[in-house]
């Protein structure tokens, strides 16, 4: 598997954890929340992509509803300016890790959900075809916090257990010039000695 295009030594085999994606593409110990905002993949695409983002809403705020909301279409115009400009979007992504580490799904593994955007990756154009999107709840301006890494590395194993994934970028790599998550401060060679 390749972290960023970079080999690493991963055996999910060897790593401990109970987290495991069933065959509906549903974690176990998730909170699911159904999201609207997916379809279906392309048949026969392999899911062999995981896309790391950075979102909080409003910018900066954190353990606020207002991510689940956007990705279940009920963000309120009128709660912050902000989402003046957004309320409209129809995007999900199919995990999110709270800064407490907790994880809430929005869409099945084994669905196409709408993280993506305008991407590319090793040649392959609309990366939300063979991907996995997970959104950290972070920001380009601050670190993230010490609980979501290994929340992280046990969500990519149970991924990587059920998806034949061969490769883990961040938004910025799938879509470079037009997305800078997950930012400066997201800790890539932490992630890497955490799949180790």
């Amino acid at each position: 598997m390749k972290l960023r295009g970079a080999p690493i030594d991963f055996s999910p085999a060897l790593a401990p954890g109970l987290a495991s994606i069933d065959e509906a593409g549903r974690l176990s110990g998730a909170r699911f929340v159904a999201s609207p905002n997916f379809d279906a993949r392309p048949e026969g695409c392999a899911i062999d992509l995981i896309v790391i983002h950075a979102i909080s809403l409003p910018p900066e705020c954190f353990g606020g509803p207002g991510v689940a909301q956007l990705f279940t279409n009920c963000l309120d115009p009128q709660a912050h300016p902000y989402y003046e400009g957004i309320h409209h979007l129809r995007v999900s992504s199919h995990f999110l890790i709270r800064r407490d580490g907790s994880i809430e799904q929005f869409v099945p593994t084994t669905e196409r959900a709408w993280h993506a955007g305008v991407s590319n990756w090793n040649g392959r154009e609309r990366c939300n075809d063979f991907s996995v999107g997970i959104e950290l709840e972070g920001s380009d301006t601050q670190p993230f916090d010490a609980a979501q890494y290994p929340a992280l590395a046990a969500l990519v194993r149970a991924i990587v257990r059920r998806h034949p994934i061969t490769d883990i970028a961040g938004h910025s790599d799938i879509a470079p010039g037009r997305k800078t998550d997950p930012g400066p401060f997201f800790d890539w060679p932490l992630l890497t000695t955490l799949l180790r």
